[in-house]
């Protein structure tokens, strides 16, 4: 970690984020701004595509939309922590039902760092990745 002028402390490496989302034009947004922002994006179009991502490489955060086709966020999640390497990896769980879901119980069963509802903005995820990773922190 390295410290920034303002106090905020930054990691030394591009952290890696994988972004599964079924909706193309969002999945293109989100992308989009997490690059700008200084990040290294991979992008999966269901649960299934993520898992073999997940499955093949190193990710230094998860980012993914509950209601997918093939296999839900809260499935992709469960898949993730089976895989030793991605045990503790930050899962955030973007969702446009986030009153439906019980954030309390995903959170201490599956480690779910943060639901985050839809719509977003660009800065507010961006925030809450920081957040998950602990970047941007005060020191």
């Amino acid at each position: 970690m390295e410290v920034r002028k303002d106090g905020a402390t930054v990691s030394k490496h591009k952290a890696k984020i994988l972004v599964c989302e079924d909706n193309v034009a969002l999945s293109g947004v989100i992308c989009f701004n997490l690059v700008r922002a200084g990040f290294e994006v991979t992008s999966a179009g269901n649960g299934r595509m993520a898992l073999d991502a997940l499955e093949k490489g190193s990710f230094d955060l998860v980012l993914s939309d509950q209601q997918m086709p093939m296999m839900t966020g809260i499935q992709l999640c469960e898949n993730l922590r089976q895989l030793p390497a991605h045990r503790h990896t930050p899962f955030i769980l973007l969702t446009a039902k986030c009153m439906e879901i019980d954030f309390i119980r995903l959170q201490e069963k599956l480690g779910v760092s943060k639901a985050l509802p839809k719509p977003f903005s660009p800065s507010e995820l961006i925030m809450c990745i920081e957040e998950a990773l602990g970047v941007g922190c005060k020191v």
